[in-house]
């Protein structure tokens, strides 16, 4: 593996900026971007090997897409309870798109991605309450959409149509820790991407470096929408809650933003 000091490391982020179309390293995968991008690096996957390796992370991401960047991976609280598993799929969950097909009859999801912004056509929504210090997950009977009256008269079977109680929640100084410790320098890079035949090409045209982390700057990106939390759980499988980030956004988070590319 390259061993990099942060300046020769930006050296070769402008010389794989410079090479202009590249194929995708890892064809049918999704994340190519980034695989890519560690490949040409020589790089394990987002393991940057430089002096105080730990401080930076390296997020990549398509231009001109609607996809989100996933900032991490963070169950809410009261996490011994497994609220997400226990509460919100079993009371509030709704027959899986493929049960009886891929998965058994009984087979349910929650699978839901929602902001601060407005609620989900669901009723959900994030909160911040400043006060308490907690980022909160928020049910409106009233703001669930006429196209689920029937999961809402189940809903209200189970449970109840009350708020959540207790509200699954993210304490500020837990999210606070998670996100400075995961995101609290990094290197974004964002890439052009077009097809020839049924291969897939990628131009490393924008990289910027983010630095010192700010959470204000986090919280309020949870309240104008651009910081979604993303639940995906079925009766099988949790696949972990998400916190994501809609494109464009993520310099928002950091005091210092300095364009390399």
């Amino acid at each position: 593996m390259k061993i990099y000091t942060k300046d020769s490391l930006i050296n070769e982020l402008k010389k794989i900026a410079d090479q202009g179309w590249i194929y995708n390293a890892r064809h049918g995968n999704h994340g190519g971007i980034g695989n890519t991008l560690e490949d040409l690096l020589g790089i394990d996957e987002n393991n940057l090997p430089i002096p105080n390796a730990a401080e930076w992370e390296l997020k990549t991401q398509r231009l001109n897409t609607s996809s989100l960047t996933t900032l991490f991976h963070l169950e809410p609280s009261p996490r011994a309870v497994k609220f997400v598993p226990q509460v919100l799929l079993l009371k509030y969950g709704w027959a899986h798109k493929e049960a009886g097909i891929k998965y058994p009859d009984t087979e349910m999801s929650f699978r839901q991605t929602i902001h601060g912004l407005s609620p989900s056509d669901r009723g959900f929504q994030v909160v911040i309450d400043r006060q308490s210090r907690k980022v909160l997950i928020s049910f409106d009977r009233d703001k669930v959409s006429n196209k689920h009256s029937n999961w809402l008269l189940e809903v209200q079977e189970k449970v109840g149509l009350e708020q959540l109680d207790p509200q699954p929640y993210w304490g500020f100084d837990d999210l606070s820790n998670k996100a400075g410790t995961k995101l609290l320098n990094c290197f974004y890079v964002q890439a052009e991407v077009k097809k020839e035949g049924d291969k897939e090409l990628f131009k490393y045209s924008k990289i910027m470096m983010l630095q010192k982390f700010n959470f204000e700057g986090f919280l309020n990106q949870i309240e104008k929408g651009n910081i979604l939390v993303d639940f995906d759980a079925r009766s099988g499988h949790n696949h972990g809650t998400k916190l994501r980030m809609k494109q464009n956004c993520l310099p928002e988070l950091y005091e210092k933003t300095t364009i390399i590319v």
